[in-house]
């Protein structure tokens, strides 16, 4: 079996790490700026979504790779979206994951548009003042907390008060099968090297984000797209998401939509529930468009 190649790569002002396998296929995960080994500016300013679709754009260059096959789930769904908006040239297809392109609102930021939907306790709306949420997550072990995360199978909008916190939240149940002690011990040895703030930056700068992408409003995504989403994940089950993706609000934005599929019985990390078929979607999505 091949082996995992592990490099850094200068691009965008950032040294990002990158894994690698394959020779005729060829994957390539980059570790996004603030996580893993790549590099963590502190500033919330330094990860708005065009730092972040520079980062891969400057990678893409620095392989000489001029066209991707491009995966993503969560954060780097959002990030997908926009690399494939902002520089079409560079994708042959997408398959993304977990959360559907939005399309920029011009009368309402979007921490403004979470708060007035799900309130002040929503996370993402607890996420905004630096330092807060790592003063929480500090108090906790972060094997636990990481446990939290991909545990949870509540599909209904995460708020956790103040006055409670993420400490104060009942202990994760006993590890699925999917998820390893290994793989806990890997993800909180890295947050705990690096820390969350790096992460906890995408959800700081989205406002500013929403700031800097107005020359792009109304823009459509028109590359080729096959959306993969569980029906437990708490991104399909926003108030007003399911209709959205099943009725044509997603295709009027991502007009060569070709593809929905939503997984039964599977929360919001697919990939690692059910990686033999995700993995099945994916390659047979990217093989229509192998002589790209």
């Amino acid at each position: 079996m091949e082996k995992i190649e592990h490099t850094t790569i200068s691009t965008n002002g950032i040294n990002m790490h990158v894994a690698s396998i394959g020779s005729g296929y060829r994957a390539i995960a980059p570790d996004l700026r603030g996580y893993g080994d790549s590099d963590a500016p502190p500033s919330l300013e330094s990860y708005t979504i065009l730092h972040i679709v520079g980062d891969l754009v400057g990678l893409l260059n620095s392989l000489g790779v001029d066209r991707v096959f491009l995966v993503g789930h969560d954060w780097g769904a959002i990030v997908a979206w926009w690399l494939c908006m902002i520089r079409p040239d560079r994708v042959n297809a997408l398959v993304n994951t977990s959360v559907a392109f939005n399309p920029r609102n011009p009368f309402v930021k979007p921490v403004d548009a979470f708060r007035a939907l799900f309130g002040d306790d929503y996370y993402i709306c607890r996420f905004q003042e630096p330092g807060e949420i790592e003063e929480d997550f500090a108090q906790m072990d972060t094997k636990k907390l990481i446990n939290r995360f991909f545990t949870s199978r509540n599909p209904r909008p995460p708020c956790i008060p103040k006055t409670l916190g993420f400490r104060g939240l009942p202990d994760p149940p006993p590890l699925p099968a999917w998820l390893t002690e290994e793989d806990v011990s890997f993800y909180a040895d890295k947050f705990n090297q690096k820390g969350f703030t790096g992460g906890l930056n995408y959800y700081r700068a989205l406002n500013l984000s929403w700031e800097v992408t107005a020359p792009w409003a109304g823009l459509q995504i028109k590359v080729p797209v096959k959306f993969i989403v569980g029906d437990l994940d708490i991104t399909y089950n926003i108030p007003g998401t399911k209709e959205y993706i099943h009725e044509g609000g997603l295709k009027k934005h991502v007009p060569f939509l070709q593809e929905v599929v939503v997984m039964e019985g599977v929360g919001h990390f697919l990939q690692q529930e059910k990686p033999d078929e995700v993995t099945d979607h994916i390659y047979g999505f990217f093989k229509k468009f192998s002589t790209l």
